[in-house]
């Protein structure tokens, strides 16, 4: 028998044993009670929760997946054009899964949009729609029919917004609390009309709260309001300047009232521009170009803008309470 051969094993070097890598600690803000990291993530806008803060980890993410997170929505501070308004609007909505109770659009917004919130937020208590210019009356009116539970509406520069289209909103709100019907005030509108306030009479006789900041209303306006509203506590007449407070009208309103703004108070409370114009005009009797010209902050009040002579005659009149002056 011949000799057994060995096979010689290729030489390998030793794997080395690596040392136990300790694991990072957890981030501090995991270990926030659940309760404050909530009310510490209300604060975030809604872009800022969808696009950031749900990314963070995984107990941020859970956090902004809760429908009570979702139960009051802020959609007045999309700064960043990159993104669409109404999909974070509808994705906000879809997150309440139900529990909305306060929202809040501004310079956005259509018909359609109004009827996805109304669909999936039938708890909706507050509505706050301002400077939405593609929401129509009707879109509206159609919308509050899905929300009976809305205790607070308020528009500010819906020029779409009809008299007609305010007492139906009232008739599809019987439990309305709150109601805010903003514009800008003219000192010398085109027109005035009490059509607003004789509708608000008629529809909302729940009311506990009216703003009427800028109406073109007179004094039989705020005396429907007053008839058609018995449980009304407080009322804003701010830069309503067709309306007359003195005598029994503003005797009455101050007996009756918790609450009451006076045509000409001050606006340094007020959230939105409040600058007063002599005139109401649109583009069929000036063109953009003038528009300015009718600003009282523009204007000087010994001058005439249009032939730079300097008015003489000057006289106050009391009906109005400011001064006039005649041209020499």
């Amino acid at each position: 028998m011949g000799k057994k051969k060995f096979k010689i094993k290729r030489p390998q070097r030793k794997k080395k044993i690596q040392a136990a890598v300790p694991s990072s600690p957890a981030p501090p803000w995991t270990e926030l009670p659940t309760d404050v990291t909530a009310n510490i993530l209300q604060r975030l806008s809604c872009v800022e929760l969808l696009e950031s803060a749900q990314k963070v980890c995984t107990t941020w993410r859970s956090l902004c997946r809760d429908p009570a997170m979702w139960r009051v929505i802020d959609l007045s501070n999309i700064d960043d054009m990159s993104y669409d308004p109404e999909i974070i609007c509808r994705h906000a909505v879809d997150r309440s899964l139900g529990q909305l109770l306060d929202i809040n659009v501004e310079y956005f917004g259509t018909d359609d949009l109004l009827q996805y919130i109304s669909k999936r937020s039938n708890q909706l208590r507050c509505l706050r729609l301002a400077c939405c210019y593609n929401i129509s009356g009707k879109g509206l009116s159609e919308a509050v029919k899905k929300m009976p539970q809305l205790e607070e509406l308020h528009l500010f520069f819906m020029k779409s917004i009809s008299a007609e289209d305010i007492e139906a909103i009232g008739l599809s709100c019987p439990v309305l609390k709150s109601f805010t019907f903003n514009d800008r005030g003219y000192r010398f509108p085109l027109s005035e009309g009490n059509e607003y306030p004789m509708a608000i009479a008629k529809s909302m006789p729940a009311l506990r709260h009216l703003r009427l900041f800028g109406n073109m209303m007179t004094n039989e306006g705020v005396e429907a309001i007053l008839d058609g509203c018995p449980q009304l506590e407080s009322l804003d007449l701010r830069q309503c300047f067709s309306v007359d407070l003195r005598g029994d009208l503003g005797s009455r309103c101050f007996q009756r009232l918790k609450e009451l703004k006076y045509p000409g108070d001050s606006t340094s409370d007020y959230e939105w521009d409040a600058e007063i114009y002599d005139c109401e005009y649109d583009d069929d009797h000036f063109p953009s170009d003038f528009s300015d010209i009718y600003s009282l902050g523009d204007y000087d009040d010994y001058t005439d803008p249009f032939n730079d002579v300097y008015c003489n005659d000057e006289y106050y009149n009391d009906e109005y309470g400011f001064w006039f002056c005649n041209g020499g």
